[in-house]
């Protein structure tokens, strides 16, 4: 097994990656647009992709707090016939290191309520406003649980009040 860094997602990377799964993020993941990810670290066995998380430097404001960046991790997915072997945890432990190095003080990533407690394991907390994103027929509000994660020692909260990302969710 390899971890590897690298840029965009590759549509063949991809199609390898979900192995005919219509939808790897059941309950929201067709019904929205998502921005490609910039940079992704993955496993690879044998070559191929077994798992892969994706990152990208994305606008926010904050009502009260004005505009900032944060690193909008996501698109963490493992193969279907790979899950259940250990594999995200290897994969989020370096996406979250890839992210502390891109810039931004705060990671977001946006998430099942399922998956809060998941999360909450790596330090990320939810954030308790209403979120908004692009979406190809208009700006709304995302109906996922958005958390958030310290990137840098010293960064005090998330601050209170509507969060608009400015682009699409990621």
């Amino acid at each position: 097994m390899e971890l590897v860094e690298f840029g965009p997602l590759s549509a063949r990377d991809w199609e390898i990656l979900l192995d005919g799964e219509e939808d790897p993020f059941p309950a929201f993941g067709l019904e929205f647009e998502w921005l490609e990810k910039d940079r992704h670290v993955g496993l690879r066995d044998e070559g191929r992709l077994v798992a892969v998380g994706g990152a990208s430097v994305v606008d926010v404001e904050v009502d009260g707090a004005g505009a900032f960046e944060v690193v909008g991790v996501g698109s963490v997915v493992v193969t279907h016939s790979r899950r259940g072997e250990g594999l995200m945890p290897g994969v989020f432990d370096a996406l979250l290191e890839l992210a502390a190095g891109m810039g931004p003080e705060q990671a977001m990533l946006f998430c099942r309520p399922d998956l809060e407690s998941l999360y909450a394991r790596w330090g990320f907390a939810v954030i308790d406003a209403q979120v908004f994103a692009d979406q190809p027929d208009g700006r709304g509000e995302m109906p996922q649980t958005a958390m958030w994660l310290p990137l840098r020692d010293g960064v005090s909260g998330w601050p209170p009040g509507r969060v608009d990302v400015r682009g699409l969710p990621f």
